[in-house]
């Protein structure tokens, strides 16, 4: 089993706008990062090379990241451990408050590829049911093989 992720936000202004510039001109940066990092799978991405402009909702300014990773290990320590940690704590720079979790994990075959639509399902999922094997944060992590049990 592989570890697919999805993190969610609606962000404050347009990619070109100038209070999100610094954001913006980092995305490269950052999944070049993520992509050279152990433990990393696969990233959904449009022929720009990033997901900003994949359309989620009727919100133009609603952006969905999805990745796939080996462990909850590799795809925390990208997160937390590298020079992505920088841009989580300035979230709330880019994004407004999301009305629900805007961070999921969950378990998928080696060599499933996630969807848009699933990403979706496991934030709602989250928000609905709360944490367990269907959907879970870094909070309380389930194994994959709890998925069997």
């Amino acid at each position: 089993m592989h570890l697919a992720q999805a993190n969610i936000g609606i962000l404050h202004y347009p990619m070109d706008h100038p209070n999100t510039a610094e954001f913006a001109d980092n995305l490269d940066s950052i999944n070049a990062l993520a992509e050279a990092s152990p433990g990393f799978v696969w990233r959904m991405k449009e022929e720009n090379g990033n997901n900003t402009g994949m359309k989620v909702s009727d919100n133009p300014l609603e952006i969905l990241n999805i990745s796939v990773w080996k462990d909850v290990v590799s795809l925390k320590h990208f997160a937390y451990k590298t020079e992505h940690v920088n841009f989580v704590r300035k979230r709330h720079k880019w994004f407004v408050p999301y009305p629900g979790p805007y961070f999921a994990m969950w378990w998928i075959p080696v060599g499933h590829l996630p969807t848009t639509e699933e990403a979706l399902e496991r934030l709602k999922i989250l928000a609905t049911e709360g944490e367990g094997v269907k959907a879970f944060t870094f909070r309380k992590v389930y194994e994959a093989d709890q998925l069997f049990s």
